[in-house]
C-alpha cells in the first residue's frame, strides 16, 4: 500500500495559483497511490487567497476509479447563506469498510487564534495489510493547549478502536445500524501536527502503552534510522519562521511498524506551502 499526505494550503501554491489540478499531479508523480490524505480543503470560502471553489467536488472529479471523503472541521455559513467548510479529505481506490467523522477538542484558550479541528477516519481492506484504519488530521498552529488536548484526544480514539478489535461487539448480520463493523488494531495516523517531533503533542500520539500491540510509532526512523525528519513547512516560504521544520508526520499502529518500506518527502514542489509525504508498506514483514 502507497499513501500520500499532504496540507494543501486550500490548494494555493505558493504562486497564490489555487489548483487542484496541481496537487493531484504533484502527488501522482510522488507516487502511485492507494491512499491521498489532503489537509486543509475548502469549500464555500472565495476570500482566501486565490478564491477556491468546490474542492471536494474538484477532487472527486480529479480522481475517478477513487472514493472521496471529506470531513469538515468547519462548517458553517457566510452572511449571504452560503455554505462554508474546510477540513480534511480521504481519496482512495481500495475498498472501504467504514468511515468515521470525528470532532477534535477546542479547549478555551482566550484570546488566541484558532479553530475547529477534526479528524476523518477510512478503515481501507488492502490486499496485503488487511483492513487499516486511516486516519488523517490538522492540528492547532496558534495554541500549544489546544494542539495537545487534541493529540490526547486521537490518541484515545486509536486506543479505543484497538480495544473494541480486542473485545468487539456482538455479531450481528440483522441489516440493521447494530450489525456487525469491521474493527482493526491496524492504523495509520498522517496530517499536520503543526509541531515538531519533540513537541508534548508528538509525545502525547506515540506514548507508551499498557498493551504494546496498541502503541504508535513516528515512521520517519522506521525507514530511515536516526537521521533527521526531512522538513515538511517552511521550505521555500519562511512567512511562519526562518528555518525549514518537519510538522507532517506518518504514524503507524505496531502491528504495521515492521512493514515500514520507505518514506519520502518531496522537497521540490512548490504547490503549497507544505510538502507532501510519502509513506510505502511491504506486503510482508521485514
Amino acid at each position: 500500500m502507497k499513501l500520500v499526505t499532504w496540507n494543501t494550503q486550500w490548494c494555493c501554491g505558493l504562486d497564490g495559483v489555487v489548483s487542484p489540478q496541481r496537487i493531484v499531479e504533484h502527488a501522482r508523480a510522488l507516487a502511485d497511490f492507494d491512499v491521498l490524505c489532503l489537509q486543509e480543503i475548502a469549500q464555500g470560502f472565495p476570500r482566501l487567497q486565490g478564491a477556491p471553489g468546490d474542492q471536494p467536488a474538484q477532487l472527486a472529479a480529479l480522481l475517478p476509479g477513487f472514493q472521496c471523503f471529506f470531513g469538515a472541521a468547519v462548517d458553517t455559513f457566510a452572511p449571504d447563506g452560503t455554505r462554508q467548510r474546510f477540513g480534511n479529505l480521504v481519496a482512495t481506490r481500495l475498498p472501504v469498510a467504514r468511515v468515521q467523522y470525528h470532532a477534535l477538542p477546542w479547549p478555551a484558550d482566550a484570546g488566541v487564534r484558532s479553530m475547529p479541528r477534526m479528524c476523518t477516519a477510512v478503515t481501507v481492506i488492502d490486499r496485503a495489510l488487511g483492513a487499516v484504519r486511516v486516519m488523517t488530521t490538522h492540528l492547532e498552529y496558534y495554541s500549544a493547549p489546544q494542539r495537545l488536548a487534541q493529540a490526547q484526544a486521537l490518541r484515545a480514539l486509536h486506543d479505543e478502536a484497538c480495544a473494541l478489535a480486542a473485545a468487539p461487539p456482538e455479531e450481528s448480520d440483522d441489516g440493521s445500524p447494530f450489525q456487525t463493523q469491521v474493527h482493526t488494531p491496524h492504523a495509520l495516523l498522517c496530517g499536520d501536527f503543526n509541531a515538531a517531533a519533540s513537541d508534548a503533542a508528538i509525545g502525547a500520539i506515540t506514548a507508551p502503552s499498557s498493551n504494546a500491540a496498541h502503541g504508535l510509532r513516528d515512521a520517519w526512523p522506521l525507514a530511515h534510522g536516526s537521521a533527521p525528519h526531512a522538513p515538511t513547512f517552511r521550505v521555500f516560504d519562511r512567512t511562519y519562521g526562518p528555518e525549514p521544520l518537519a510538522c507532517d508526520f506518518v504514524f503507524v499502529s505496531a502491528g504495521l511498524a515492521a512493514r515500514v518500506r520507505r518514506v519520502e518527502v518531496d522537497l521540490q514542489t512548490r504547490a503549497s506551502d507544505h510538502q507532501p509525504l510519502l509513506v510505502e508498506f511491504d506486503a510482508a514483514a521485514r
